[in-house]
């Protein structure tokens, strides 16, 4: 007995030596989806209300009043990366809404070099192999209205699991709490992610890694550790609708985004960094839709001179009977790293109303 406990306080202290929260980890679940919400600067915390709200503020999620199906598709890199996003959005009751969703960010077909040298020194370039490098998010999200008089509140459950070719695996799991207020023709949101830190478990293939372990001298000499922490974020919204005539609208949304570490943000100090993000949508006849968005507002240094850059994005919608197609460009003038995003947004019990007539 006294034998087991000791082996089992060696195996609990080797595994809390290894974890180690980051400050930058499981970044692909920080870029948004939604070509509107990412033309708009990702400020829609407060006004999310579709089937995307799984992800956004899934508080969001109970003002959804039927089925709906929710793509997107992007390249980043020139190409070489591909970003996707699939989810489903359905009610409960009157009051409660739910979503699934998937996350897939990959690069795929990547060449596999290091068998391409063989025993005699030779290149050979039939050893060269290829491999993908993929990140994966299934979410479990769900919303109630008024939980308190005015407020919405919502959580999230998310499963990660990313993979390096055969060299590396690992799997995740984490939440996410949300909520919206509504004030008179003022919306709120908050939205809390890995609020009790993700947790991410990494598996090596040591046959794998002992052929690359010594490829440099004095580098990849020791395996990464096994456990990652995700720290906690936290995004806050106001947003309000504003009626300009009889078929223009305006939607106006003000997002702070924080990490609670120092950034070279706006507001930074060794506590918490917070960044502003503004989101505005024109919409005419409830048809056509003009977005923009500017966020990322962060400090950069340049020869000793602090100098203020900041992320413009746009985007163009289109809805007519339960379809709506939207477009999202982001980081607009960037010398090449902008990128496109497409959208498609399906009311599916329109179509099912339909075939049952």
């Amino acid at each position: 007995m006294k034998k087991t406990f000791y082996i089992a306080i060696i195996i609990v202290s080797q595994w809390l030596t290894a974890q180690t929260g980051r400050h930058y980890s499981n970044e692909f679940l920080n870029i948004g989806v939604d070509a509107r919400s990412l033309a708009m600067g990702n400020a829609v915390v407060a006004n999310v209300t579709n089937g995307t709200a799984g992800y956004w503020n899934p508080a969001g999620l109970s003002n959804v009043q039927n089925q709906h199906l929710n793509l997107m598709h992007a390249a980043y890199f020139a190409n070489i990366a591909q970003y996707d996003y699939l989810s489903y959005a359905n009610t409960l009751d009157k009051r409660t809404g739910y979503s699934v969703s998937l996350i897939r960010f990959g690069v795929d077909n990547i060449m596999n070099t290091t068998q391409l040298v063989d025993e005699q020194g030779n290149i050979n370039y039939d050893r060269i192999r290829y491999f993908s490098a993929a990140d994966y998010a299934l979410s479990f999200s769900a919303g109630r209205k008024n939980v308190f008089k005015g407020m919405s509140v919502g959580a999230t459950a998310k499963l990660i699991y990313r993979h390096i070719g055969d060299f590396a695996q690992g799997f995740g799991f984490g939440f996410d709490i949300s909520a919206q207020y509504q004030l008179k023709k003022w919306q709120f949101g908050m939205m809390l992610r890995d609020i009790t830190t993700t947790f991410n478990y990494w598996s090596v293939n040591k046959d794998r890694f002992d052929e690359i372990s010594q490829a440099v001298p004095g580098q990849n000499q020791t395996a990464p550790n096994n456990v990652e922490l995700t720290l906690p974020k936290m995004q806050l919204g106001a947003s309000r609708n504003f009626h300009l005539n009889q078929n223009l609208d305006l939607l106006a949304e003000l997002d702070f985004n924080a990490r609670f570490f120092k950034m070279n943000s706006i507001i930074s100090s060794d506590v918490i960094s917070m960044e502003p993000a503004l989101g505005l949508e024109f919409t005419y006849y409830k048809m056509a839709f003009i977005r923009l968005g500017v966020n990322n507002f962060r400090n950069e240094y340049y020869f000793d001179e602090k100098q203020l850059k900041f992320q413009p994005n746009a985007g163009l919608g289109f809805k007519y009977k339960g379809i709506s197609i939207d477009y999202g460009l982001t980081n607009i003038g960037s010398d090449g790293f902008y990128s496109h995003f497409f959208s498609l947004s399906v009311d599916l019990d329109r179509f099912l109303n339909k075939n049952k007539k």
